[in-house]
Parts: structure tokens; sequence; C-alpha cells
């Protein structure tokens, strides 16, 4: 991937970002609140409360943080996504995509499940990650040879997963610094749990800190993905059945 028109950094924080929304059946949202509530119930004294859980409905994959300092980047960003919308459709070969979410990782390099500052589950796409993955790698291409992403993320890798926890939503009120938050005993009984599975129905530019009617990040242009078939999220088993059958 070219990185000649990848803009310099710039000492502001990111604005806006390529999301995933993801849609989530009610016995999802169920046990990710259930989680939360656990939690805060029980591991008072680690660092952990409510500003660092995510929302149900702000669940998401992040495909590209973005740095739009004025209207007219803003405008050209939301044109980049909107002209990619046939590539990503034919890099996920006109299929819905589903994915399974199970057990929790500490986000590398950012901390120890000791002192975590990110908690995520990683995903498992319901047959197979690549057409996923080429169609983020096209949007992200695309934002490149525009102009709009930072310089030192231009060749990072990507990472496909939904943050759970984030200490990075809450700051110190005597520092100002993000504190992290003990995460070992959530590891020890969510570690592998099975979160579920889920379904992506399109692909968003989103507006960090500022939020819709929906509780979901301020949706400033948004493409779809191909449609979820028959209103279901289908298990792993009845996939591979239909797949080969």
């Amino acid at each position: 991937m070219s990185t000649s028109q990848a803009i310099k950094s710039k000492n502001v924080g990111y604005t806006h970002f390529v999301s995933l929304p993801l849609t989530l059946p009610d016995e999802m949202v169920t046990k990710l609140n259930n989680f939360k509530n656990s939690l805060l119930q029980t591991n008072k004294g680690l660092g952990i409360d409510k500003s660092i859980l995510i929302k149900p409905n702000t669940l998401h994959l992040t495909v590209q943080m973005l740095k739009l300092s004025n209207t007219s980047r803003i405008e050209v960003a939301a044109d980049v996504l909107r002209r990619v919308s046939p590539k990503v459709m034919d890099a996920l070969e006109q299929r819905p995509v589903y994915i399974r979410l199970k057990g929790l990782e500490c986000m590398k390099d950012r901390g120890t499940r000791e002192k975590a500052y990110v908690v995520h589950a990683p995903l498992e796409v319901i047959g197979g990650i690549p057409r996923l993955k080429r169609a983020c790698r096209v949007i992200i291409d695309a934002f490149v040879e525009a102009g709009l992403v930072l310089e030192k993320d231009a060749n990072r890798g990507l990472l496909l997963h939904a943050t759970i926890m984030n200490a990075g939503n809450r700051k110190s009120k005597t520092s100002g610094k993000t504190e992290p938050f003990d995460a070992r005993t959530i590891f020890a009984q969510y570690g592998k749990e099975e979160w579920g599975e889920c379904y992506i129905r399109e692909a968003h530019l989103s507006q960090r800190f500022v939020y819709d009617d929906n509780g979901y990040f301020h949706c400033c242009a948004s493409i779809p993905f191909p449609e979820e078939k028959q209103g279901a999220f289908p298990t792993m088993k009845n996939f591979f059945q239909k797949m080969f059958s």
C-alpha cells in the first residue's frame, strides 16, 4: 500500500473513524449487560467502573482511525467511503457477513491483565475472515490514496476486534492520565466466554464522542454490506450445512 499521500501527524486527537457497527441479537445484548452488571458488583476496588464498559449499542469493529480537522475534510472522507462501495461489495462476494465473538484478549502493547487498558473480544467470521479483511483493505487503501490517513497509521496492521472495556474512556481527576484496571479476575471468569454471533449491516464514517438517537456514534456517511438473508443469524453448523448441501 502506498503511503505517499498519507498526511503528517498533527497534535490533535482522532476525530472520526471508519466503523463496522455490529447488529446484535437480543440474547447477546442481554449477555453483555449481565457481564457489565456483574463486573460492577463484584470487582469493586480493581479500577473498574461504568465509564470503561462499552455499551452494547456502540459495539463495533474499527477499520481506520482518522483526524478530520474541518467540514471540508469530513465531506471528502464521506465521498471516499461512498465511492468505494461497489468495490467493497465485490470484496465481500455479495454475501452477508456474520461474525462470532469469543473470549477476551488484552490489546497488544496496551498493558497486561494486571494493568489493562483495553480488553476486546476476538472475532471469527463465519465462513472465513479473508473476504471481510479484503473489504476493509479496500476501504483503508481508498482513504490513504485520498490523503486522509496519518502517516504513522498508513502501514499499521489491521486487527479486527470488538472492544469490551476501554480505560481511555475515563481520565484520572488528579493526574488527567488514563488509569489502567485489574482484569485478572475478569479473564478467569470470562476469558473463554461465548458472546454470540452477530451481523454486519454496513460501514460508517463515524464521529467520535457524538451520538445519534439510536445511541451509536454519529454517522457522517455509510455504505451497505450485503443484506442479511431471512433475518436469521446462522450458527456455524447451519452455515456449513448450507455451504455443502
